[in-house]
């Protein structure tokens, strides 16, 4: 076995991990916020049914492995590079609290980082904006109107019923629709690991044919579940309280848009952002009780977090294959992921509270 290559699979399970706490937020932050389930069952349930959708499909896989840049021009040291520099963006924007692109994250290091190595000839730019770039503008700016729309017409249909039922039926509902953004996250973002894992695979053995194996999914899978089950609580305060000001009925329709964009999005191989899809589909129903519910000032926040990404992620990847070209490049990186993982340690750990001050 390559040393090199189980670096990568290492690497690239470590990103999952990051993605599952990082993104954990979108299926659960609505639901905690209007008190549907408690924090611990929902990253619990999250978690499960993140692991149950990465084996739904592995179109967006595909996507990721051979669709972003030519595979046959990629080494290992160009995706163990890619994948450090969207380590190091999705772990900055956790800990500012930001709700960033995981997924953006991930394309923009492995594109930057093949930049680096092959120059800009190695990114098959129209792959990249018809199945990037065109649906990661589009699925947001869906989500929002389709979120406002479905509200609009949950609160015609309930416009005779006492407030008080209409939200515990709708913190049931809630139960339901939380449950299909996990599903349709773990769909779309645990894929997107599997195609670059595969992508070091081809990279590791030239000549073999890109394809997904069965252990990759599975690792994947329990990756991404493990990452959901530890949470983002930085990133669900920001979506489920800073953002606006959710009732049950409005996350209802915030979760049931997001998870049918993603869903139909997993359909077609586009590997979309669930952050901005969600974050989109919030404000969107957020906006339907009053306009100024809105925390503009927040959401624009999270705007410029999404501008940033994949140039930010591939400004890191191109700067770690460069780095990896050094005597020992390897080595500095392996040590820089480590402690990057440790950081993440520390900065979860928490604080021990200070003791009572003596009676009397």
């Amino acid at each position: 076995m390559n040393p090199t290559l189980v670096a990568v699979v290492a690497v690239a399970l470590c990103f999952d991990f990051t993605n599952g706490f990082h993104d954990s937020a979108n299926a659960i932050a609505t639901s905690v916020s209007t008190r549907a389930v408690s924090p611990r069952l929902a990253v619990l349930g999250s978690a499960l049914l993140n692991f149950a959708g990465a084996f739904l499909s592995l179109k967006v896989a595909a996507t990721v492995g051979k669709g972003i840049v030519d595979p046959n021009a990629v080494t290992l040291r160009v995706v163990l590079a890619g994948l450090i520099g969207a380590i190091a963006w999705n772990l900055l924007t956790w800990r500012l609290g930001l709700p960033s692109s995981s997924s953006h994250a991930l394309i923009g290091g492995v594109a930057g980082s093949a930049i680096a190595a092959a120059g800009f000839g190695v990114v098959q730019w129209r792959g990249l904006w018809e199945k990037v770039a065109i649906p990661a503008l589009a699925s947001p700016a869906l989500a929002l109107p389709l979120a406002a729309l479905l509200m609009l017409v949950l609160l015609w249909i309930v416009r005779k019923r006492a407030p008080g039922k209409v939200n515990r039926a709708f913190r049931r509902l809630q139960l339901l629709s939380a449950g299909f953004v996990a599903l349709t996250h773990g769909t779309n973002d645990a894929q997107k690991t599997m195609g670059v894992i595969a992508l070091a695979l081809v990279a590791a053995n030239p000549g073999q044919s890109f394809h997904v194996p069965v252990w990759v999914i599975v690792s994947a899978a329990a990756a991404m579940a493990g990452g959901t089950y530890v949470g983002g609580w930085r990133i669900v305060r920001t979506l489920g309280q800073r953002v606006a000001k959710l009732e049950p009925p409005q996350g209802f329709a915030a979760e049931t848009a997001t998870a049918t964009i993603l869903w139909f999005t997993a359909h077609f191989g586009f590997p979309v952002s669930t952050t901005h899809t969600v974050s989109s589909a919030v404000l969107g129903a957020g906006a339907t009780s009053r306009f100024s519910a809105v925390r503009w000032g927040i959401a624009g926040n999270i705007v410029v977090a999404w501008l940033l990404t994949l140039p930010a992620a591939a400004l890191v990847g191109a700067g770690m294959e460069v780095a990896t070209r050094l005597p020992g490049g390897i080595v500095w990186a392996l040590l820089l992921a480590i402690g990057l993982a440790a950081l993440l340690v520390l900065a979860r750990r928490p604080h021990p509270r200070p003791a009572a001050a003596p009676a009397g």
